[in-house]
Order: structure tokens, then sequence, then C-alpha cells
């Protein structure tokens, strides 16, 4: 058990102080009834002494004491949650080329809005990751269930020089291995979802990226962003960047992925449609102070019952 408010317990060391008070009284009582000298007197006017029940009320208020401040501390035990693992990564291309305009506005802000569009209407029980890309891939959102946090990871990414779509299949094959304890031994059913005009200038090359995923049984599926007519100006120069369409169809379609055109990207659906499911767990902290307090009333309450029934008042 831990305590989501563990300061608050410095309060149970008022438990020992009433202790202490308690046997001073007593130890008190019995130097009053000591000094009084006549016992044949004081047997006849002192009532019969109620022995260990005496105790049992300030016993009880005791425990009430010790059981109220352990729920004021707000005590929780750990609690296994069951969740999907099935995961999907969804690899976006930063690359400079993306500031191309011949796909209206750029290729850049299209691959970003169809990847919040797609991220948003992916059902609930699916893990969403976010891989970004240009000469080197980096996870900018871990799989999670979280969707704000992996749509706001996507609003923050920049434009930077090459492009490395080799290196962004390594990346989110990693991150889907890295999923939780089990997924290194057991990885959960995954696909890549991978958004570029297609160009692989830097890193490991696609073919390579094609064996590792096929060998995780991992599909990747892309969506191709651009025209012939693309152009972009990089050091005051009006470069070309054309879409390389027919290197995102091949590694789609070797990896037994779908090959998709930003002008399609509605038809994603098909992306998760045959994705399996896998039960996995969540460690959750659950707030239990409240059977705390639940058992404070009943030593507060047997208190009271058994200071009425002997004494016939309340301690």
């Amino acid at each position: 058990m831990t305590f989501l408010s563990p300061g608050r317990l410095w309060l149970l060391t008022l438990v020992p102080v009433l202790i202490a008070a308690y046997v001073l009284l007593q130890l008190r009582r019995r130097q009053y009834t000591v000094r009084f000298t006549n016992l044949a007197l004081l047997s006849e006017v002192a009532p019969r002494r109620p022995g260990w029940r005496r105790h049992v009320a300030a016993f009880l208020f005791l425990a009430t004491i010790f059981t109220m401040v352990i729920g004021f501390a707000r005590p929780a035990t750990t609690i296994k949650i069951p969740r999907d693992r099935a995961t999907i990564m969804v690899t976006v291309d930063v690359s400079l080329s993306m500031k191309a305009t011949d796909v209206a506005p750029d290729r850049f802000e299209a691959a970003k809005t169809a990847a919040k569009k797609f991220i948003r209407e992916l059902p609930g029980r699916f893990n969403v990751g976010v891989v970004s890309f240009a000469g080197s891939a980096n996870v900018i959102s871990a799989p999670s269930a979280d969707r704000a946090a992996t749509i706001a990871s996507i609003d923050q990414m920049v434009l930077d020089r090459r492009t490395a779509i080799g290196e962004a299949v390594f990346t989110s094959l990693q991150a889907i291995r890295s999923f939780d304890a089990a997924a290194s031994q057991d990885p959960p059913p995954a696909h890549i979802v991978l958004l570029s005009d297609g160009e692989n200038t830097s890193g490991r090359s696609v073919p390579e990226a094609v064996q590792a995923a096929r060998a995780s049984g991992v599909p990747v599926s892309t969506i191709a962003f651009g025209t012939p007519y693309g152009t972009v100006d990089l050091d005051g120069e009006t470069t070309a960047v054309q879409v390389n369409k027919q290197a995102l169809r091949d590694l789609a379609t070797q990896t037994k992925g779908k090959a998709y055109e930003a002008a399609d990207g509605d038809q994603l659906s098909e992306v998760y449609r045959h994705i399996g499911s896998s039960l996995g767990w969540r460690l959750e902290s659950h707030d239990v102070a409240a059977r705390f307090t639940g058992i404070a009333l009943l030593f507060a309450l047997a208190a009271g019952g058994a200071s009425l029934l002997w004494f016939a008042r309340l301690p």
C-alpha cells in the first residue's frame, strides 16, 4: 500500500502522546486511591471498579484516531487494469521538401492535418504513437491511449534537412517493441502509417527497413504527398522536389501494407480494420481512503456503545 499524501502521517505521533497521557491519568488515579487510608470505608462508598472494561472505550477511541489519520493520508492500492496492446505508429516526414506548396496549403501542413484526422478517428482500443523524421528519426509521442497528447506532439513538429525513411521505420519498430515490459518478447499487434513525399536521402535504406518490418510482422502503410511539379526555396534557390510515389508504394506492398495518396487518405480506416488485439495490463493507484474512514466510524460507534453500556455516558 502507498500513500498519496504521505506528509500527513506525522499526525500519527499524536497516538503515542494520547497513550502516554492515558497511562499517566491511570497512575494518578491509583495514587489517589492509595491515599485513602480507611480501606473499609472506601469499599463502602466507592463503586465496584469496572476492571478491564474501563480501558475498552479508550482503546477504541485510540483506534479511531489511528485509522482516521491513515485515511487522511489517502492510502492507495495498486490494481491491474486490462487494456488492449494493439498499437499504431504515425510516422511523419518533416524534411524541407515538405514545404512544397503543390499540395494545399503545403505538403507539411497537409500531412499534419491528415495525421491528426486519422488519430482522432481511431477506435479507442488502439494505442497510438508518433515518430517524426528528417535526417534522423525520433519518437515524439510514445504509444498511449492519450489522443490529446499525441495530437499536441504533431503540432510541435518542425522541418529539417534530409529524409530518412528507413530510419523512420526502424524507430517506429523500436517504439512498438518498447510498448510495455512484455513487448520485447511479445510485441503487440501493430501497424505503421508513414506520411512522406517518398525520397530516402539519409540513414539506412528502405530495403533494410522492409526486411526489418517483415521480420517483425508489422505492415507499413504509406501516404504520398506531392506532385511532379513541387518546388521549394532553399538557400535562395528554387529546387524541384518531385514526390516518389513508387518508393512509397514499394515500401507498403513489400510489408503487406497499403499505399495511399493525400487525395484518398479517407480510406485509412483499412489500416486498422484487420489489426488484431492482445490483452495487456496497466498498473493504476486506487484511492482507498473511504475504506479507512468507514473503519474509523465503526471504531467510534463501538467506543460510544461500550461507554454507554458500561458507564452510562459517552467517552
